[in-house]
């Protein structure tokens, strides 16, 4: 004869009683151990979309018109992350436009990038 299998609650660790295959002694540690879960998960979600904010602000200050040219060392000197960005693709004239939202740049010969809104 096989002795029965011991359940622990996975927030607690509380002995279940019950269904078979109840996971939690109750729904104060269900919405605990789900919200735990989440937020190690979301930790880095928060950290890239700061940095994304942070993109899109300097690329909006810096680019009060539709298009506007810079240096890359201005756009680094602001706090500009390239490594950073929502989406690329290439225009009409072969040029890759990385974007950072609806604002985007074009990088140019001799450190000048275009930035331009859409």
């Amino acid at each position: 004869m096989t002795s029965p299998i011991t359940r622990l609650c996975l927030d607690c660790g509380k002995l279940l009683h019950g269904r078979i295959d109840k996971k939690f002694c109750d729904e104060h540690c269900r919405s605990s151990y789900n919200n735990e879960i989440k937020a190690a998960n979301n930790g880095m979600i928060k950290s890239v979309n700061l940095i994304l904010k942070k993109n899109l602000d300097i690329l909006g200050k810096l680019n009060p018109a539709k298009e506007t040219k810079v240096s890359g060392s201005k756009l680094m000197a602001s706090g500009f992350n390239f490594n950073y960005h929502t989406h690329s693709n290439n225009n009409y004239r072969g040029y890759v436009c990385t974007f950072c939202y609806e604002y985007g740049y074009i990088r140019l010969p001799n450190d000048e990038y275009l930035l331009i809104k859409i």
